[in-house]
């Protein structure tokens, strides 16, 4: 009766005998470490070896002194190599029986941190806005200054000075409206994503042959709707800033992965979406640097000493305008940007699929 309840839960259980080795695992384990009960009934779970043991020790411990624990946000090596992040609970039900409660947390930690970003960007967005305000009204009066000045000035070769105000005011001007991102709104016509990133490969390709561009795609992704121009833009900044960084960094082997994938049952932020495209820019540079990751799609932040600081927040304002957003993951040797957008609603016909651009190179 009671293997019948806990065959049902959605928590991973595990029992364990005094040898720390698996007695019994329902479906929810099963599930999440990739294993089935009869791969691994009498063998010690691979994924509790991990930490030097110290995993294992506390468990021994447990059972040996008979007193339960519960141990947050530790991560876990699965056999296929996946990392895990999960909650444990370890109680012993008897001198020679330890029960594990695993909760997994990388969604959770995931939907808090895309809530997070959403929230830092809205706030951003805000603040520019009042920025661009406060700036833009001013530099209007400058520059008209300047121009009634210059109708007025006695001789023409002191015009090249109003010349330089009027210039020095426009760039301002242009650089606050960059800050602002896209000020137009989303035309919605149907588009094949591949369409969007192969124009992005091939720019980048006349830009430099120093760099490997591989190809990477789903060729069953359905059209999304959005705005070609801007998508073009967004993914545009984020493979630029992937070259740049292996051209400045000389990268042995620089290679640039361009991948497209449909996420099924995917969340962003807080809204839970049935299906999702995903584009990843994937780069084997230097990666961020620790002390910009929290801030890396703020305006005027940039890693670069030429960098404006405006190609990834303009790229996440458009990606904003399609519902979507903009995740990355970094570290030496590999970074990944994931650029997402929800697709729920559009579809097409099975013939249109198979006549994408969709490779694999």
């Amino acid at each position: 009766m009671h293997q019948r309840l806990l065959e049902h839960l959605t928590t991973a259980v595990v029992l364990l005998d005094a040898q720390l080795s698996v007695r019994w695992l329902n479906p929810a384990a099963e599930a999440l470490m990739g294993l089935s009960l009869s791969r691994v009934q009498g063998t010690s779970l691979e994924c509790l070896e991990g930490e030097e043991g110290r995993i294992a020790a506390m468990l021994a411990d447990a059972l040996r002194r008979q007193h339960p624990y519960t141990q947050r946000e530790t991560q876990l090596t699965m056999a296929s190599g996946e990392r895990i992040t999960v909650d444990y609970t370890a109680t012993p039900l008897s001198k020679t029986e330890l029960l594990l409660e695993f909760e997994p947390r990388d969604r959770l930690m995931r939907i808090s941190r895309e809530e997070s970003l959403i929230a830092r960007q809205e706030m951003v967005k805000v603040l520019t806005r009042g920025l661009a305000h406060e700036v833009k009204n001013p530099l209007g009066g400058i520059r008209g200054a300047a121009q009634l000045l210059e109708r007025d000035l006695p001789d023409e070769s002191l015009t090249e000075f109003t010349r330089i105000i009027i210039e020095e005011a426009d760039r301002l001007r242009d650089l606050v409206d960059r800050m602002l991102g896209p000020n137009r709104p989303v035309e919605q016509t149907p588009i094949n994503v591949h369409e969007v990133v192969e124009r992005v490969r091939a720019l980048l390709q006349a830009e430099t042959d120093a760099i490997t561009l591989v190809r990477d795609y789903d060729p069953s992704l359905p059209l999304i709707m959005g705005d070609s121009g801007q998508l073009i833009q967004a993914v545009l900044n984020v493979t630029r800033n992937a070259v740049q960084a292996l051209n400045e960094n000389a990268t042995e082997q620089p290679t640039v992965i361009l991948r497209t994938r449909a996420r099924r049952q995917f969340t962003l932020g807080a809204e839970r979406h049935r299906l999702v495209c995903e584009v990843c820019v994937i780069d084997n540079g230097p990666g961020v640097p620790e002390t910009l990751s929290e801030s890396l799609f703020y305006p005027m932040i940039s890693g670069r000493a030429e960098g404006s600081g405006l190609g990834l927040s303009i790229a996440q304002s458009i990606l904003h305008q399609h519902q979507g957003l903009i995740e990355c993951e970094s570290r030496p040797g590999h970074t990944e940007f994931r650029l997402l957008i929800p697709l729920e609603g559009f579809s097409e016909p099975e013939q249109d699929r198979q006549e994408k651009g969709g490779t694999h190179e």
